[in-house]
């Protein structure tokens, strides 16, 4: 019986097919940039992109915090950081006290801030700096195995939760006449993107991880008419994005995260100029 690798070369008669990395980096794309698009288009309904950014940038101070409590796994300490960063952002955003693009700012500029004095420390700040644009080509087979999983997980809460999130994001006092638990979907949303994107920093970067959460969506958002468009085109576009990036990449030598970012980007202007809206 042919191996997933072997059909793969059959499927995919390109030279770059021959090595396993590309293989286990082509698979990964092709779980991750859907997980992207299916959340970008929420976290844009909901006002979230501030959010998630500065959850990513947080990634750093997760692991300085594992460091420090002895925690060999990085994505186990990112992981619970993240989360804890995202409940308590949304704790004091709720208490109105100030802005929430405020809040978010302080948040992660202190966040990051002590995790880069934590980590340079001795002048090893070296070590981590391939987190700024990611490796999706250093990706194993049990990494792929664990995407898989958050990818079941994620489509799980995105059929059960859906409706419920979908009218918090449109109007939340709407939502809480509807006996709808606001908070909790704010919280438990918040969670998920708090694991994807950590989980997915070590392959896709700080500095760029964000891009791929809002591009795809944004771009979505130009052309769609409606709901159902809105995740199709989301979803199209990143995956698009993600696999002819990974392949120029190979051909140009470049860091496959930044090139995806282009080639999102590139769509979103696009999808811009021709939007319906633009030209009514």
């Amino acid at each position: 019986m042919d191996t997933l690798y072997e059909i793969m070369e059959k499927l995919l008669p390109f030279s770059w097919v021959e090595y396993n990395f590309m293989k286990n980096a082509l698979i990964a794309i092709v779980i991750i940039t859907p997980l992207f698009g299916i959340l970008g288009t929420m976290i844009i309904n909901n006002r979230m992109a501030f959010f998630s950014d500065s959850l990513g940038h947080s990634a750093l101070t997760g692991i300085a915090v594992g460091s420090i409590l002895g925690i060999s796994d990085t994505n186990i300490s990112m992981v619970l950081y993240a989360i804890v960063f995202a409940l308590l952002l949304n704790y004091i955003k709720r208490r109105k006290t100030l802005s929430t693009d405020t809040v978010i700012s302080v948040f992660s500029s202190f966040s990051m801030a002590i995790g880069l004095v934590i980590l340079s420390r001795g002048g090893n700040f070296s070590r981590y700096s391939s987190l700024l644009v990611g490796d999706i080509l250093s990706i194993t087979v049990g990494e792929i195995g664990l995407l898989s999983i958050i990818f079941v997980i994620t489509l799980t809460y995105w059929f059960l939760c859906f409706n419920r999130l979908n009218s918090v994001g449109i109007n939340i006092s709407l939502a809480r006449s509807k006996n709808i638990a606001s908070s909790l979907m704010e919280d438990s949303f918040s969670a998920l993107i708090a694991i994807i994107v950590m989980l997915s920093i070590k392959w896709i970067g700080i500095l760029i991880i964000n891009a791929l959460l809002i591009l795809p969506a944004a771009a979505s958002r130009n052309i769609a008419t409606n709901m159902r468009e809105y995740h199709l085109f989301s979803i199209m576009i990143a995956i698009f994005s993600g696999v002819n990036g990974l392949i120029l990449s190979y051909y140009m030598g470049t860091a496959t995260g930044p090139t995806v970012v282009i080639i999102a980007a590139v769509i979103f202007f696009i999808t811009l100029f021709i939007s319906p809206t633009r030209n009514r």
